[in-house]
Protein backbone atom coordinates (compact mmCIF):
# COMPACT_ATOMS: atom_id res chain seq x y z
CA UNK A 1 0.00 0.00 0.00
CA UNK A 2 1.46 3.50 -1.18
CA UNK A 3 1.39 6.35 1.76
CA UNK A 4 -1.39 8.22 -0.66
CA UNK A 5 -3.42 4.90 -0.40
CA UNK A 6 -3.21 4.97 3.52
CA UNK A 7 -4.02 8.37 3.41
CA UNK A 8 -7.15 8.09 1.50
CA UNK A 9 -8.33 5.27 4.07
CA UNK A 10 -7.46 6.97 6.87
CA UNK A 11 -9.26 9.68 5.39
CA UNK A 12 -12.42 7.82 4.59
CA UNK A 13 -12.18 5.93 8.25
CA UNK A 14 -11.91 8.92 10.12
CA UNK A 15 -13.29 11.70 8.25
CA UNK A 16 -15.83 10.71 5.51
CA UNK A 17 -17.48 7.75 7.69
CA UNK A 18 -17.81 9.42 10.91
CA UNK A 19 -19.22 12.47 9.40
CA UNK A 20 -21.66 10.52 7.20
CA UNK A 21 -22.88 8.41 10.68
CA UNK A 22 -23.64 11.83 12.19
CA UNK A 23 -25.14 13.24 9.33
CA UNK A 24 -27.66 10.16 9.50
CA UNK A 25 -28.02 10.16 13.05
CA UNK A 26 -29.13 13.90 13.11
CA UNK A 27 -31.83 12.88 10.36
CA UNK A 28 -33.26 10.47 12.38
CA UNK A 29 -33.50 11.92 15.66
CA UNK A 30 -35.05 14.84 13.98
CA UNK A 31 -37.28 12.66 11.97
CA UNK A 32 -38.64 10.56 15.01
CA UNK A 33 -39.16 13.53 17.39
CA UNK A 34 -40.55 15.86 14.43
CA UNK A 35 -44.75 16.27 15.41
CA UNK A 36 -47.20 13.75 13.36
CA UNK A 37 -48.56 15.25 10.99
CA UNK A 38 -52.39 15.02 9.21
CA UNK A 39 -52.29 12.59 6.46
CA UNK A 40 -56.04 12.85 4.54
CA UNK A 41 -55.49 11.36 1.11
CA UNK A 42 -58.63 13.30 0.01
CA UNK A 43 -57.60 16.56 2.10
CA UNK A 44 -53.70 16.82 1.23
CA UNK A 45 -53.83 20.59 2.05
CA UNK A 46 -53.90 19.77 5.44
CA UNK A 47 -50.69 18.11 5.54
CA UNK A 48 -48.78 20.72 6.87
CA UNK A 49 -51.13 20.43 10.35
CA UNK A 50 -49.46 18.89 13.07
CA UNK A 51 -52.12 16.23 14.55
CA UNK A 52 -50.82 17.74 18.12
CA UNK A 53 -52.65 20.96 17.18
CA UNK A 54 -56.28 19.53 16.91
CA UNK A 55 -58.50 18.85 19.40
CA UNK A 56 -59.66 14.97 18.95
CA UNK A 57 -63.54 15.76 18.15
CA UNK A 58 -62.19 18.15 15.54
CA UNK A 59 -59.36 15.00 14.08
CA UNK A 60 -62.59 12.64 14.38
CA UNK A 61 -64.94 14.25 12.30
CA UNK A 62 -61.76 15.08 9.72
CA UNK A 63 -61.67 11.47 9.69
CA UNK A 64 -65.11 10.73 8.56
CA UNK A 65 -64.88 13.66 6.08
CA UNK A 66 -62.36 12.71 4.80
CA UNK A 67 -63.59 8.60 3.81
CA UNK A 68 -66.98 9.67 2.89
CA UNK A 69 -64.93 12.14 0.28
CA UNK A 70 -62.81 9.89 -1.38
CA UNK A 71 -66.03 8.45 -2.01
CA UNK A 72 -68.13 10.72 -3.41
CA UNK A 73 -65.29 11.88 -5.54
CA UNK A 74 -65.23 8.15 -7.31
CA UNK A 75 -69.40 8.12 -7.35
CA UNK A 76 -69.98 11.62 -8.85
CA UNK A 77 -66.29 11.81 -10.52
CA UNK A 78 -66.05 8.70 -11.98
CA UNK A 79 -68.92 9.08 -14.51
CA UNK A 80 -68.15 6.02 -17.35
CA UNK A 81 -66.99 3.76 -14.63
CA UNK A 82 -63.69 2.81 -16.27
CA UNK A 83 -61.76 3.21 -12.09
CA UNK A 84 -60.11 6.39 -12.40
CA UNK A 85 -61.26 10.28 -12.34
CA UNK A 86 -59.56 11.88 -16.05
CA UNK A 87 -60.83 13.79 -18.91
CA UNK A 88 -62.95 11.49 -20.21
CA UNK A 89 -65.19 11.86 -17.14
CA UNK A 90 -68.28 14.20 -17.29
CA UNK A 91 -67.60 16.96 -14.71
CA UNK A 92 -71.02 17.55 -12.61
CA UNK A 93 -71.43 20.21 -10.36
CA UNK A 94 -71.97 18.08 -7.50
CA UNK A 95 -68.63 16.94 -8.31
CA UNK A 96 -67.18 20.83 -8.22
CA UNK A 97 -68.94 20.92 -4.97
CA UNK A 98 -67.46 17.92 -3.26
CA UNK A 99 -63.76 19.33 -4.34
CA UNK A 100 -64.03 22.84 -3.32
CA UNK A 101 -65.42 21.82 0.27
CA UNK A 102 -62.38 19.27 0.94
CA UNK A 103 -59.88 21.48 -1.30
CA UNK A 104 -60.84 24.99 0.41
CA UNK A 105 -63.57 25.32 2.34
CA UNK A 106 -62.14 22.97 5.34
CA UNK A 107 -58.73 23.77 5.09
CA UNK A 108 -59.93 27.36 4.86
CA UNK A 109 -62.03 26.81 8.46
CA UNK A 110 -59.38 24.48 9.46
CA UNK A 111 -56.85 27.54 9.17
CA UNK A 112 -59.46 30.07 10.78
CA UNK A 113 -59.50 28.00 14.02
CA UNK A 114 -55.38 27.63 14.21
CA UNK A 115 -55.18 31.41 14.12
CA UNK A 116 -57.64 31.67 17.12
CA UNK A 117 -55.85 28.79 18.51
CA UNK A 118 -52.68 30.28 18.63
CA UNK A 119 -54.05 33.79 19.98
CA UNK A 120 -55.24 31.98 22.50
CA UNK A 121 -55.74 28.06 23.17
CA UNK A 122 -57.82 27.95 26.23
CA UNK A 123 -59.88 31.15 24.97
CA UNK A 124 -60.72 29.55 21.22
CA UNK A 125 -62.01 26.25 23.72
CA UNK A 126 -63.87 28.19 26.03
CA UNK A 127 -64.91 31.39 25.16
CA UNK A 128 -67.83 32.39 23.23
CA UNK A 129 -67.20 34.56 20.16
CA UNK A 130 -68.64 38.18 20.42
CA UNK A 131 -72.45 38.31 18.61
CA UNK A 132 -72.32 34.41 19.12
CA UNK A 133 -73.28 31.59 21.37
CA UNK A 134 -70.28 29.31 20.20
CA UNK A 135 -66.54 28.97 20.91
CA UNK A 136 -64.13 28.76 18.12
CA UNK A 137 -63.79 25.30 18.77
CA UNK A 138 -67.41 25.01 18.37
CA UNK A 139 -67.71 26.73 15.53
CA UNK A 140 -65.21 24.66 13.74
CA UNK A 141 -67.26 21.59 14.65
CA UNK A 142 -70.28 22.70 13.18
CA UNK A 143 -68.78 23.87 9.46
CA UNK A 144 -67.65 19.90 10.05
CA UNK A 145 -70.74 18.69 11.29
CA UNK A 146 -72.74 20.84 8.69
CA UNK A 147 -70.30 19.23 5.87
CA UNK A 148 -70.54 15.39 7.11
CA UNK A 149 -73.99 15.63 7.14
CA UNK A 150 -74.23 16.95 3.46
CA UNK A 151 -71.76 14.01 2.61
CA UNK A 152 -74.25 11.55 4.38
CA UNK A 153 -77.19 12.75 2.47
CA UNK A 154 -74.85 12.75 -0.70
CA UNK A 155 -74.21 8.83 0.05
CA UNK A 156 -77.78 8.23 0.64
CA UNK A 157 -78.90 9.43 -2.70
CA UNK A 158 -76.63 7.80 -4.73
CA UNK A 159 -77.35 4.79 -2.76
CA UNK A 160 -81.30 4.79 -3.41
CA UNK A 161 -80.44 5.46 -7.21
CA UNK A 162 -78.53 2.83 -7.95
CA UNK A 163 -81.13 0.78 -6.06
CA UNK A 164 -83.55 1.99 -8.25
CA UNK A 165 -81.34 1.07 -11.44
CA UNK A 166 -80.61 -2.93 -9.74
CA UNK A 167 -84.99 -2.69 -9.10
CA UNK A 168 -85.62 -1.56 -12.86
CA UNK A 169 -83.10 -4.33 -14.05
CA UNK A 170 -84.62 -7.08 -11.96
CA UNK A 171 -88.36 -6.21 -12.64
CA UNK A 172 -87.07 -6.49 -16.58
CA UNK A 173 -85.66 -9.92 -16.13
CA UNK A 174 -88.69 -11.10 -14.24
CA UNK A 175 -90.45 -10.05 -17.28
CA UNK A 176 -88.38 -11.60 -19.76
CA UNK A 177 -87.53 -14.65 -18.35
CA UNK A 178 -89.59 -16.07 -15.67
CA UNK A 179 -92.61 -16.53 -18.02
CA UNK A 180 -90.90 -18.48 -21.47
CA UNK A 181 -94.06 -20.98 -21.70
CA UNK A 182 -95.97 -18.23 -22.87
CA UNK A 183 -93.82 -16.80 -25.19
CA UNK A 184 -93.23 -20.14 -26.49
CA UNK A 185 -97.05 -20.76 -26.85
CA UNK A 186 -97.27 -17.00 -28.45
CA UNK A 187 -94.55 -18.31 -31.22
CA UNK A 188 -96.33 -21.85 -32.07
CA UNK A 189 -99.25 -20.32 -32.26
CA UNK A 190 -98.57 -17.50 -34.68
CA UNK A 191 -96.44 -20.25 -36.88
CA UNK A 192 -100.13 -22.29 -36.79
CA UNK A 193 -101.81 -19.39 -38.50
CA UNK A 194 -99.48 -18.38 -40.61
CA UNK A 195 -99.05 -22.15 -41.90
CA UNK A 196 -103.26 -22.60 -42.34
CA UNK A 197 -103.45 -19.86 -44.09
CA UNK A 198 -102.17 -21.28 -47.59
CA UNK A 199 -104.49 -24.30 -47.27
CA UNK A 200 -107.76 -22.45 -46.32
CA UNK A 201 -107.19 -20.76 -49.62
CA UNK A 202 -106.50 -24.01 -51.59
CA UNK A 203 -110.00 -25.08 -50.04
CA UNK A 204 -111.55 -22.62 -52.01
CA UNK A 205 -110.52 -23.44 -55.02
Amino acid sequence: MTQATAMLVMFILYGVLPAAGLYLGYRGVKKLTAPKMLAYEAMPQLGYIPEKSLPAEVKTALTQINQKGEKLRVIYGDTNNDGKIDDTDTVSETYLMIQNLMDKHIPQAVADYRRLHDLDGARADNTKIKHSDVTGKEALLEVLRTINTQFDDLLDASYHQDGQKLLVTKRYLQQRFDNPASEVQILETTRIDTSDRPMADENKT
